[in-house]
């Protein structure tokens, strides 16, 4: 085994990240959490001498699968640590609001060496694949993400433009005045004809909803701190346009300054793999 092998692994609510290198290059891996033991063994076929550090609130029933010694870091310092090797300079080099949007969501103060949780919601692609599969059925991410991409916000959604209609509103007119509040009394899902809601259409507002209240929650965060800076990472940003466009354009209104990073998931497997004084200088 070549002495620089060595894996970080966040093992999360939904996903496990794996951040390694083998053979001198740079790496990046991912399994469902429902499926630890598959991921167990590939790293133990993969990667079967190579150091090991884990994090995560599955990391330690993942350590018990994998059967062999490993190192243990807490979750907020690993992504923390991590999230600045994935950050430009200007960026990484000044204090910024960290907002980690994966199951639920989790907002950090980092500022130099120093990192501090200020907070969190339950809100984040968890909530998005649980109503969506409460509304419509739709059990893949992928899937719900494509549909809510063909649907159109304004029909579920209560927008001030239609309380003000005839009238010049006071503010945005496409500002969401209620997440839902046109939903008319009776309607259910169907195909949008005869008073249902297309399924498309729930799906978008589902993803709105979120993303709203997700840039809410960040933007007042980082004013409390004095700060505009708000850097966005997690799973629930893979493949998710929408969820994208709402928490960037809802950040901006509020005054903050939105960044999201590319490979953002797997800052936890990073910064593990940083403890155990590997450094991925390309992923």
């Amino acid at each position: 085994m070549p002495r620089r092998d060595a894996a970080g692994i966040d093992a999360g609510g939904t996903l496990v990240k794996i951040a390694y290198i083998k053979d001198g290059v740079a790496r990046l891996r991912k399994f469902r959490s429902d499926r630890l033991e598959e991921a167990a063994a590939w790293i133990g076929t993969e990667l079967p001498e190579a150091p090991l550090c884990l994090t995560g609130g599955k990391g330690a029933k993942l350590a018990a699968l994998i059967g062999r010694n490993t190192k243990m870091m807490p979750e907020f310092e690993a992504t923390c640590s991590g999230v600045r090797l994935l950050l430009p300079p200007e960026i990484a080099g000044r204090a910024f609001l960290l907002a980690n949007v994966g199951t639920g969501t989790s907002v950090h103060v980092i500022d130099g060496g120093r990192q501090i949780r200020v907070g969190g919601t339950g809100l984040g692609g968890g909530t998005i694949v649980g109503l969506s599969r409460l509304l419509t059925g739709i059990d893949d991410y992928d899937a719900i993400v494509a549909a809510a991409s063909a649907g159109d916000r304004g029909v579920a959604d209560l927008k001030v433009r239609h309380i003000y209609e005839g009238m010049e509103p006071p503010i945005d007119g496409e500002l969401t005045a209620s997440n839902f509040g046109r939903v008319p009394p009776g309607a259910a899902i169907g195909d949008g004809r005869n008073g249902t809601v297309a399924r498309e259409d729930a799906l978008a507002s589902v993803i709105g909803m979120v993303g709203e209240a997700v840039a809410t929650l960040c933007v007042s965060a980082a004013a409390a701190h004095g700060l505009k800076t708000i850097v966005y990472i997690g799973s629930s940003f893979n493949g998710n346009a929408p969820l994208r466009r709402a928490i960037e354009s809802y950040t901006c209104f509020r005054g903050g300054e939105p960044h999201f990073v590319e490979n953002g998931e797997f800052s936890g497997a990073l910064g593990a793999l940083l403890r155990l004084g590997r450094r991925a200088a390309r992923v």
